[in-house]
């Protein structure tokens, strides 16, 4: 890793360490950063969980006076996130590197999808949260079956995994909002934590540039945190799903038809 890679990469993880305070997303600009940096589709995407992975779990630890008591069902979802997340890595870990970078448009537009989108999910899931919050909510092992594959796509790839757990929360659980999100919170940042034991143990980490994009993120997270009380976050989801749709595009043109 060269200077001008490692400039590349400190401000990559800055400008997601900035986003991800204001509307998330940080995987869509931090992903293509480490690809860019020259590194292998596999070992690209296993830095970017590491170097994400203590912001994502810091924000499960802000706000726990919200969280639940300790039950049986809360229980059986971090056990699925726990097994989905050692499956997705797992299958990153056998998955030929011709295989993933043919699938990585498919990821980065689904990406993009649910991040563009995810306004209108919120809202949606605000109303379901409010209308669950009048009825008794049932439904563990449905919850449950739904949570595994996105487990397993957290392990795997991870980038708006966030989106759909709380979506899954929201129509399963007669908690509130804030409630349902500190859960979503501590989920999402077990699964990332799980994927990276499994990503270290393995050594497929490149250690170098993910420390600068870490270092990139934790400043832009502490920024994002200030400028979050200027920046419209319309403006800043567009130009992320902007990017990230021009990015589809070129990976798809890269991998599919070059």
């Amino acid at each position: 890793m060269d200077g001008h890679a490692g400039l590349m990469l400190f401000g990559a993880g800055l400008a997601g360490g900035i986003v991800t305070a204001i509307v998330g997303g940080a995987s869509l600009i931090t992903f293509p950063a480490l690809l860019a940096a020259g590194l292998p589709a596999i070992v690209a995407n296993a830095s970017n969980t590491v170097a994400l992975t203590p912001g994502n779990f810091v924000a499960g630890l802000t706000d726990l006076e919200r969280l639940p008591r300790w039950d049986r069902s809360l229980l059986a979802l971090m056990l699925v996130c726990v097994a989905g997340s050692v499956a997705g890595a797992a299958l990153l870990l056998v998955t030929p590197e011709k295989a993933f970078t043919a699938v990585v448009p498919l990821l980065v537009g689904f990406a993009t999808i649910l991040f563009a989108f995810s306004d209108r999910i919120g809202r949606w899931i605000l109303s379901r949260a409010a209308a669950s919050a009048t009825r008794p909510v049932s439904g563990d092992g449905l919850r449950t079956l739904l949570f595994a594959p996105v487990a397993v796509y957290g392990g795997y790839f991870g980038a708006g995994m966030s989106v759909m757990l709380l979506a899954i929360l929201s129509v399963s659980r007669a908690d509130e909002f804030r409630t349902n999100n500190v859960i979503k919170n501590l989920l999402s940042g077990l699964t990332s934590l799980v994927a990276v034991v499994v990503f270290v143990f393995q050594g497929i980490v490149a250690w170098p540039p993910t420390l600068v994009m870490m270092a990139g993120a934790g400043i832009g997270g502490f920024l994002g945190g200030r400028l979050a009380r200027v920046l419209p976050p319309d403006l800043v989801r567009w130009i992320v799903t902007t990017v990230g749709t021009i990015l589809t595009a070129v990976y798809a043109w890269r991998y599919w038809v070059r």
